[in-house]
């Protein structure tokens, strides 16, 4: 086993194979002995992503963790795939000229996720956007030089939102903050085309959940921005937080679980999802006075 710089991927694999361990029951003493591994400094490269794991020790992990459930096994060998090589996904591929690096990691995180908890203070999230809405929000960024920039960001954009349409889809929990409703992006009619967009894809999807957090609700546990909790079917949540020019991933426990803690609150204070149905409708009405 060779040793390894850690980055997103490799410490979200070693935090699965830690989480497998721990559903088994074992002591990282007694799995390191199982697995003929020098003690307990040795697994916990591993599962701090210092370690890089093979594809036949992958195998004997599942053997002495128990790991019988096929699906978890092929999620984890994808995730030690993307640790060990920095294996792209088809829309890495396809969008590699629209594609900036930090957001790679993001991507492929989005598509291993299982279930999103988003809080956006000032947009419409990506996964929810319409086309016109998408590029009117990229233009006015400055971050692309050229229309055809613009236009395979947007697209790109617009065939992420397959993740909630697969086999297995995102399960998506968005709180939007009212402003996020009520700023018209692009034209008027675009803005309402994105609110009607809004209403239709929760009548759609029943994995996708829309709230909004009023105005009335006054301070509020998030007031530095926008996040979200990204979960998986193996290993621990990770916080993605973003900032004009940086994307942070949050992946230790004390953050997590203050992120948690405050998108529970954020949850708690906002419109239930009628109350916020209803609010968009009157949103929609409005706009077309």
């Amino acid at each position: 086993m060779a040793e390894a710089r850690p980055n997103v991927h490799r410490r979200r694999f070693g935090s699965a194979l830690r989480s497998l361990r721990m559903v088994a029951g074992l002591t990282m003493e007694e799995a390191a002995a199982s697995l003929g591994l020098s003690g307990k400094p040795a697994l916990s490269k591993i599962e701090n992503g210092k370690q890089r794991v093979s594809g036949l020790g992958l195998t004997a992990f599942f053997q002495i963790y128990g790991v019988e459930s096929e699906e978890t096994r092929t999620k984890v060998k994808a995730m030690a795939a993307l640790a060990a090589s920095g294996k792209r996904t088809n829309l890495l591929d396809e969008y590699k000229d629209a594609v900036r690096e930090p957001f790679e990691d993001y991507l492929l995180l989005e598509g291993l996720a299982t279930k999103a908890e988003l809080f956006s203070l000032h947009v419409i999230p990506g996964l929810l956007q319409t086309r016109e809405y998408a590029t009117s929000i990229v233009e006015r960024s400055k971050a692309w030089h050229s229309k055809r920039q613009v236009d395979r960001f947007v697209d790109l954009r617009m065939h992420r939102q397959a993740v909630l349409t697969r086999e297995k889809p995102l399960n998506l929990w968005c709180i939007l903050d009212e402003a996020v409703l009520r700023r018209v992006v692009g034209s008027p009619e675009a803005m309402r085309g994105q609110l009607e967009s809004l209403l239709e894809t929760t009548e759609k999807h029943e994995h996708v959940g829309i709230q909004v957090l009023p105005f009335d609700a006054g301070a509020h546990a998030a007031p530095d921005g926008s996040f979200q909790l990204l979960g998986f079917q193996v290993g621990a949540p990770v916080v993605v937080a973003e900032t004009m020019t940086i994307s942070l991933y949050l992946e230790e426990d004390a953050d997590v679980d203050r992120y948690q803690t405050a998108f529970d609150d954020l949850r708690t204070h906002a419109l239930d999802p009628q109350q916020s149905r209803r609010l968009i409708q009157q949103l929609i009405k409005d706009n077309k006075t």
